[in-house]
């Protein structure tokens, strides 16, 4: 197995070298420049000029804290944090639900010895691979010996995996130094509020020091420890993300002051996510019919929090057992049964090896990108359009229309092409045949965009997105995404400018979360 498994390494580094093209001229690695805004194309916002060298190697390659990492590199979690000391009106931890995606959820659980031999079979088989989180599917910090324990086999056998915590800030003052200790460079902390009026409204219960709070004290009592946290880490220098759940009627338009509070207290990343409410998944909030945001409402919240700080908008609200790139899920291929009988191999040269072939990738699609802006210099125009994107990844249009089982989501204008989320579908082809219902649902989806991007279309789909004004596009199969959204943008002002086509503003879409995404 040892041996099949090192082959399988091989072979994804020889594909990688022959799919992919050698870089345009251009020496530029990781983020850039989204040119005349001054904004870079990261989901940090800060390119490798913009960011001490210190910061810009914790950030380079991980796949959360990086809007461009993500196109090419994997995460992923360990779920051997079953306890958790708050309650949440958006949470119901479900087990034993394999084709679903959000946070909570997984297929087991696992000791500590046993989610770091699952790290070194996924790190040896995916090199690509180089961040271990632990989220859950309880608190990691309301299990802290199995959380620090799991790290430290982690990195004793596989230094060069990057070390991530999600946890939700009850008790992180207390764990601050343990943290720091263990070189866990990145913590995300959830902060839905800093007002404890409307955290009552979204917490229920706490349970901190041996006793349970409710209430209006509850949430007081979480929120100060989650801001002390914060602060303590970031003087550490550690990097902290900030996850925030919008919630309509309830935190939306309170989500500005925690940017603010986040901010002022050294955030260095804010992920706004929308509100997870299917009634079929048991939350308070779902059987109570509260609703999640729409695609632009939630796009409104991010970009009138943008000038304030860094926003994530890639995010994928994972299962707290995920494993592969963002948006994909490949924990089915690593149960506890088979990683047991593997003879793992965990070859450190390979992987470099693998790394930094996709590294000049990397330099290869921001040269493109670059390239391609330089001709929409001068261009005056205040449009802008968003445009659906089908790739399984390597920042490239590789998909064909049936088998997308989400939309990559970008905006383009004459500043340049920038990522503002992904949409979740039910694929079109089942079975190998197309599903009309489907085709509703990918088109509710995508309504707000005036593209789709895709390798490959039938005829059948796409009629049907003409006929929702929605421009199927697969010329672009195989090209790079940003490089092909810019072209494609000119072309339209160009057909606007000459009475072709009449720009026109798109409708609102859904967020479809829980879509069927795994493999």
């Amino acid at each position: 197995m040892g041996d099949a498994m090192e082959l399988g390494t091989r072979r994804a580094v020889a594909q990688l070298l022959v799919m992919q093209p050698a870089s345009h001229g251009s020496g530029q690695k990781g983020c850039g420049s989204n040119g005349g805004n001054g904004t870079s194309n990261c989901g940090s916002a800060a390119g490798q000029g913009d960011l001490s060298p210190e910061t810009w190697e914790k950030v380079k390659n991980h796949p959360c804290y990086s809007e461009e990492a993500h196109h090419h590199y994997a995460r992923m979690h360990v779920a051997v944090a079953p306890a958790c000391n708050i309650q949440c009106n958006y949470c119901n931890r479900k087990y034993d639900c394999s084709n679903e995606s959000r946070p909570g959820v997984v297929s087991e659980r696992l000791t500590p010895e046993q989610a770091a031999r699952k790290v070194l079979a996924v790190a040896s088989e995916i090199p690509q691979m180089t961040v271990l989180g632990i989220a859950g599917p309880g608190d990691p910090l309301a299990n802290p010996e199995r959380t620090f324990k799991t790290f430290e086999l982690v990195t004793q056998t596989a230094p060069d995996i990057q070390l991530c915590l999600s946890t939700n800030g009850l008790m992180l003052p207390e764990y601050v130094d343990k943290i720091q200790a263990l070189k866990i460079d990145h913590v995300t902390i959830t902060i839905n509020m800093i007002d404890p009026e409307v955290g009552a409204k979204i917490y229920p219960w706490i349970y901190y020091n041996r006793k349970k709070y409710e209430g209006v004290e509850a949430a007081r009592i979480l929120s100060k420890r989650q801001l002390l946290g914060l602060e303590m880490l970031t003087e550490r220098g550690i990097l902290c993300k900030v996850n925030s759940v919008m919630i309509p009627g309830v935190n939306d338009h309170h989500l500005a002051e925690v940017n603010k509070a986040v901010k002022s207290r050294g955030a260095f990343l804010h992920n706004i996510m929308p509100l997870i409410s299917a009634p079929e998944h048991g939350t308070v909030f779902g059987l109570n019919g509260m609703r999640g945001p729409t695609a632009q409402e939630l796009k409104a919240l991010q970009d009138s929090c943008e000038g304030e700080m860094n926003m994530m908008r890639h995010c994928r609200q994972c299962r707290a057992d995920a494993v592969g790139l963002l948006g994909e899920d490949r924990s089915n291929e690593f149960t506890t049964e088979k990683v047991m009988e593997m003879d793992v191999h965990y070859d450190l040269e390979i992987r470099q090896a693998y790394q930094e072939e996709v590294e000049r990738q990397r330099a290869a699609v921001v040269a493109a990108r670059n390239e391609e802006l330089k001709t929409l210099a001068g261009t005056d125009s205040d449009i802008s359009i968003l445009i659906a994107v089908a790739s399984k990844g390597g920042g490239r249009i590789n998909q064909h229309f049936g088998h997308a089982k989400e939309f990559q989501v970008y905006e383009v204008s004459t500043t340049g092409v920038k990522f503002v989320g992904h949409r979740r579908v039910d694929n079109y082809c089942q079975g190998g045949f197309g599903e009309e219902e489907s085709l509703e649902t990918v088109v509710r989806a995508i309504n707000d965009c005036a593209a789709v991007f895709i390798s490959r279309i039938g005829n059948c789909p796409r009629e049907g997105l003409l006929k929702a004004g929605i421009e199927p596009v697969d010329r672009f199969s195989l090209e790079y995404i940003e490089q092909s959204a810019l072209t494609y943008f000119r072309e339209y002002l160009g057909r606007v400018q000459s009475g072709e086509i009449e720009h026109k503003k798109r409708g609102d879409a859904d967020i479809r979360q829980g879509a069927l995404i795994a493999t």
